[in-house]
């Protein structure tokens, strides 16, 4: 086995699924800032991701109407940065979900 192999494979996998992964935990409507999409994705994945990673996503999304953000005071004193889906990213996500359920049956098959 090609160790070093598997390990860049499973890096570009990780990377082509986190925008679907987070538009999955958005979707259900409620604001989450940084910190909680991480724990929400390191504790429903196998994927480790660190805010360097996250934060570059979410300004994608952003630019590309999939999500919102907002600042929120918090009583601690430092404000957070809060993420939402748009409805436009309701609807991508929509796409994205039947395209990964298509991929996802056609890799069942094949792999049998």
């Amino acid at each position: 086995m090609n160790q070093e192999f598997i390990n860049k494979w499973i890096s570009q996998v990780k990377k082509g699924t986190l925008t679907f992964i987070v538009l999955n935990i958005l979707k259900n409507g409620k604001e989450y800032y940084g910190y909680d999409l991480i724990s929400e994705i390191k504790k429903n994945t196998a994927i480790e991701i660190a805010e360097g990673t996250l934060y570059p996503l979410m300004n994608r999304l952003k630019a590309e109407n999939l999500i919102t953000s907002k600042w929120v005071e918090q009583d601690s004193g430092i404000p957070r940065k809060y993420y939402n889906i748009t409805d436009e990213g309701v609807a991508t996500l929509k796409s994205m979900n039947t395209y990964w359920n298509e991929l996802n049956n056609s890799i069942l098959k094949i792999s049998k």
